[in-house]
């Protein structure tokens, strides 16, 4: 997935002041993301044996995938809706 983002020249400038911006904003992210793969990890982990399932996937990449198809997790998005619609019944 490619994303893009827009800084300001002043919020570039001041990002080259602390590191150079697009290594920054790779450790970010990755860093970001591997902790975001740790937690639905140990989410999908503990909602499988709890419940005495097997886990049937091997790898993290594999457990943050299945943990989404199988409705275990969701995305921010659809938990900020649910949240809305809650609010609004």
């Amino acid at each position: 997935m490619n994303y893009n983002i827009t800084l300001t020249e002043a919020q570039n400038k001041a990002l080259e002041y602390v590191s150079e911006p697009n290594d920054w904003i790779n450790h970010a992210v990755n860093n970001r993301c591997r902790q975001a793969i740790n937690e639905i990890c140990r989410i999908y982990t503990e909602y499988k044996l709890n419940r005495d399932e097997p886990i049937t996937v091997i790898g993290k990449d594999a457990m943050v995938l299945a943990a989404f198809e199988e409705g275990i997790v969701k995305t921010s998005e659809q938990r900020n809706q649910e949240e809305v619609n809650t609010a609004l019944e």
